[in-house]
């Protein structure tokens, strides 16, 4: 845990950031779904930021930032440290603003996300890998920009990084005035302060929720303690929304104007995520499914209400499709993966297929653990189930032909080593 220093809340100039950020954004539409009002018997209305210019609305605090700084310092050059939307955003801010930039990448990135970032920085920026970390990463970045007199533009926790995100919330407004909840992913808090503060500003009734994936819960953590802390470890599958320790200044914003922050699992974000693409033909991140995953939980408060969920951003590379797939399957209880010592005798393989499986049941991964010692070693088993409820008849069954069986759970060691 880290102490953070005394930051007063600050005032945001929404006006001003909006008059920077009209010829260069775009103006993303708030639209109705007749799928998740029908489903939560509410007005359900999506601020649809997977549609901005980089796909992300992380465009709009790094432009707002970078065109805000004198000449003589832009012509400098500026820095920044991401390996996703915000490197994107600060990729496309230096091609308008003819500036030259250069973005410090952990060595790992995948070269999709470092070929997009080149795409929208259109030679006007250069991709730096370095270290195996984000963490190691931006150290690397701030100590260059200092070498170099640059300046740096940080993700989220500064003045006019946050007023630009703010511009999400006035357009939200703009096309309706009658929101009771609205419903914003957190990750270092640039949006949920900006959106949150622009709310409370103009539409005070608004409920304003954040959420955070379960595996990084930084401002939730933040809010328990009174002030920023720094989370020992984090799961990094929600990319856009986990960070190990959130901002000082978006932190000093945010426990004024979040009525409540809320966690949601991994495994829930993946099976909205998937819904969204099959009803309604939606590609989102993970970050950017986190309102929408959140609803079910708030069911019961946000029935005959209108509703906004802001979708940040749909950058997600079609090589995670699988694990998201996965991800999805283990959240409903659909797939299960067990450690199994078949009987030494001729048949039980059979057996276990033709009795211990239900019908709708599908072997989906079978691999002997020990190579060369097949007859007594265990195997690893992924079934894939057709409903939850399959899933006591299939234990019953091993159970009755004494089957020698280890299930393997998602939050142990063995689990991650094997699956």
């Amino acid at each position: 845990m880290q102490d953070s220093a005394v930051v007063t809340t600050p005032i945001l100039d929404f006006q001003s950031a909006k008059e920077r950020l009209k010829k260069v954004v775009n103006r993303t539409p708030l639209t109705y779904n007749h799928n998740l009002s029908r489903k939560y018997q509410c007005d359900v209305f999506l601020k649809r930021e997977d549609l901005q210019v980089v796909r992300s609305y992380k465009l709009r605090g790094a432009y707002n930032m970078m065109s805000s700084l004198p000449q003589e310092q832009l012509e400098k050059g500026v820095v920044c440290a991401s390996a996703g939307n915000h490197a994107q955003g600060f990729a496309y801010s230096c091609k308008k603003l003819n500036v030259k930039g250069v973005v410090f990448m952990p060595i790992i990135t995948p070269n999709q996300k470092v070929s997009q970032t080149k795409m929208f920085g259109d030679g006007f920026i250069e991709v730096r890998l370095t270290g195996d970390t984000f963490d190691d990463c931006a150290v690397a970045a701030k100590q260059y920009t200092e070498e170099n007199g640059m300046t740096f533009i940080p993700p989220f926790d500064d003045i006019r990084i946050i007023e630009g995100q703010a511009t999400v919330g006035l357009e939200i407004l703009e096309d309706r005035s009658d929101i009771d909840f609205i419903f914003i992913p957190v990750g270092g808090g640039g949006l949920s302060a900006g959106v949150g503060a622009c709310f409370k500003t103009f539409s005070p009734k608004t409920k304003v929720i954040g959420l955070e994936p379960e595996g990084a819960p930084s401002m939730f953590e933040a809010l328990k303690a009174g002030h920023p802390v720094v989370l020992d470890n984090i799961e990094r599958f929600v990319d856009g929304a986990a960070v190990k320790r959130v901002g000082d200044i978006t932190f000093s914003i945010c426990k004024d104007v979040l009525d409540d922050m809320h966690l949601v699992s991994e495994g829930k974000i993946c099976t909205t995520i998937l819904q969204l693409y099959n009803e309604d033909a939606i590609v989102v991140e993970p970050a950017g499914a986190l309102s929408i995953a959140a609803l079910d939980d708030y069911a019961d408060v946000i029935k005959g209400k209108t509703v906004v969920c802001i979708v940040s951003g749909s950058n997600n590379d079609i090589d995670r499709m699988q694990e998201i797939k996965e991800r999805s399957l283990q959240y409903e209880g659909l797939k299960h993966y067990f450690l199994i010592r078949f009987a030494q005798r001729p048949g039980a393989l059979k057996e276990f297929v033709n009795h211990v499986l239900g019908t709708g049941d599908d072997i989906t991964r079978f691999e002997y653990m020990q190579k060369h010692n097949k007859e007594t070693g265990p195997a690893l088993v992924g079934i894939e189930l057709k409903s939850r409820e399959d899933y006591d008849v299939l234990i019953q069954n091993m159970n009755r032909y004494h089957i020698n069986y280890t299930e393997l759970k998602q939050n142990d060691n063995l689990f991650g080593y094997l699956v």
